[in-house]
């Protein structure tokens, strides 16, 4: 069975915390919002497009590596 290394699972666990970070200091109600994986990842589809398909500065797997199928 494959499984990420501890930095792909690393970076995936930096992504994600950059993004609900992100999320909670732009919220202009100053209210917590809670962790939700389905935000971050909505959030997270959109920066990959950015960093990975228009500027092409960035592959998927270095992005927010993942296993593939």
């Amino acid at each position: 069975m494959n499984e990420l290394t501890d930095e792909q699972t690393k970076r995936q666990d930096f992504v994600d915390n950059a993004i609900y970070h992100l999320i909670q200091e732009v919220n202009p109600a100053g209210k917590t919002i809670d962790w939700n994986i389905e935000m971050i990842g909505d959030v997270r589809d959109v920066i990959r497009e950015w960093l990975v398909e228009r500027m092409n500065i960035a592959s998927e797997q270095t992005f927010y590596p993942y296993l593939q199928e």
